[in-house]
């Protein structure tokens, strides 16, 4: 254990990335969980990185704007391409979305192919880097996610099947140059899943509860004993997930039974209208 390892210049901005994620991907998260689509995540995040390392193939900056521009298109043209196939084949919508991901992924194999650091430049995708986020990058996630969250709570009803999709995207795209594909899923479903039985007054700020404390214990355990960062989040945030769902099963059941019988209004929860 090495105690001087918690050092804030490094833990900080890995902290601050984290709460950036938990912000919009805890809501955005439940949502995916009441609509059964728990793996557009992956797909988004998959096609968001096959526009990053389409851009690394053409020489481009790896942090400049053309970067980002290419992955947010990549990202919106799979979730426009989402939104008319679950307008079409509603009924295996989960299924287009698992193929879609494993397309992505063997696409960003063939596009790393003759690369030597290939293997590198997957890992990075998946694992992330997140103790190696900088001040700058944060600053334009900060926007993106009061953007994010501007349109998720401040419209008096949800967004409706497209602009959830767009807004997903664009939320995704950001979070996955942070954190990685594995902590981008870990924090929108884990949250979502931990706090299933809970009322809807409560569901939110557990859910967010659970996220930061993922964040927060599992950046500190890394550090401590040399671990990598973002595989010690997600089983940390799992384990305080596990715990917020054990915490008093049986009033929480009935509290979301009572829930299930009126339509959220409040936490951007409500199902579209098909829109």
């Amino acid at each position: 254990m090495n105690l001087d390892a918690l050092d804030p210049g490094i833990l900080g901005p890995a902290l601050v990335a984290g709460l950036l994620v938990v912000a919009t991907h805890v809501p955005l998260g439940m949502r995916v969980l009441e609509r059964g689509i728990v793996f557009i995540d992956l797909a988004i995040a998959q096609i968001a990185g096959i526009g990053v390392i389409a851009a690394h193939a053409l020489g481009w900056e790896p942090r400049g704007w053309a970067v980002q521009a290419v992955a947010v298109g990549a990202a919106l043209t799979g979730a426009m391409l989402l939104t008319w196939t679950e307008r079409r084949w509603a009924e295996v919508q989960e299924a287009l979305i698992g193929v879609l991901f494993v397309l992505a992924s063997c696409a960003g194999i063939l596009l790393l192919a003759g690369n030597p650091h290939g293997g590198e430049h997957l890992r990075e995708l998946l694992a992330g880097q997140i103790l190696w986020v900088g001040w700058d990058q944060l600053a334009v996630t900060a926007v993106v996610t009061a953007a994010v969250l501007a349109l998720w709570f401040v419209p008096s009803r949800p967004p409706g099947r497209t602009a959830f999709y767009l807004v997903f995207a664009v939320a995704v795209t950001a979070s996955v140059q942070l954190v990685g594909v594995y902590l981008v899923f870990a924090t929108l479903i884990v949250p979502a899943l931990a706090t299933r039985r809970l009322g809807r007054g409560r569901r939110l700020a557990v859910g967010y509860a659970v996220g930061v404390l993922g964040y927060a214990s599992g950046l500190a355990l890394s550090a401590l004993f040399d671990l990598p960062s973002g595989a010690m989040v997600v089983w940390l945030m799992a384990a305080v997930g596990a715990a917020a769902l054990a915490i008093r099963p049986g009033q929480d059941a009935a509290a979301g039974a009572a829930a299930s019988s009126h339509p959220p209004v409040t936490t951007g929860l409500r199902q579209e209208d098909g829109s």
